[in-house]
C-alpha cells in the first residue's frame, strides 16, 4: 500500500510506501490543542516507509513534552507528524494531512479521560481513558 500527503499550503509533500498502523482518535490536552479540535486522528507508520518528497526546509519541531515532537508546517502550520527520538523506528502520522483515501476506521478513541467537556463522542469505537491497552 501506498499513501501520499501534504500540509495546507502544498508546501511540504511526504510519501508513505507501507501499511497505516491501527488508527487513533486522541483526545488529551496536548492534541487538541496541537490539532485546534476535539481529537486528532493519527496512525503509526514505519519511518523507514515514510519519506518527505518536497518542503523538508519548512519542517519544524516542537517538543511539547519530553521526548515527543510535534513536527508541521513553518509556513501553514499543518501538524504533519509527531515522534519520539527514542522509537527512531516509528513516526505517528496526521492523518488530515493524507491527499489518499485511508480505507480503514478508527480503532479507539485514546485519552478520553482529558476529552473537552463539550465533546460527546457518539460512535461505538471503544474507548480509553489513557492510551489503548496494546500500546500501554
Amino acid at each position: 500500500m501506498s499513501h501520499s500527503g501534504s500540509c495546507l499550503c502544498g508546501g511540504v509533500r511526504y510519501a508513505l510506501r507501507g501499511e497505516l498502523g491501527p488508527i487513533t482518535l486522541c483526545h488529551c490536552s496536548q492534541c487538541r490543542k496541537a490539532q485546534g479540535g476535539t481529537a486528532v486522528a493519527a496512525a503509526p507508520v514505519k519511518a523507514a516507509e515514510f519519506s518527505i518528497v518536497s518542503g523538508a526546509e519548512l519542517l519544524r519541531a516542537f517538543e511539547s513534552s519530553p521526548g515527543k515532537e510535534r513536527v508541521f508546517c513553518a509556513r501553514c502550520g499543518s501538524p504533519i507528524l509527531s515522534r519520539r527520538p527514542a522509537e527512531p523506528e516509528v513516526v505517528r502520522l496526521r492523518l488530515g494531512t493524507l491527499d489518499t483515501p485511508v480505507g480503514a476506521k478508527p480503532a479507539a478513541h485514546i485519552w478520553v479521560g482529558e476529552k473537552a467537556d463539550w465533546d460527546d463522542i457518539c460512535d461505538d469505537i471503544p474507548q480509553h481513558a489513557g492510551f489503548e491497552p496494546a500500546r500501554g
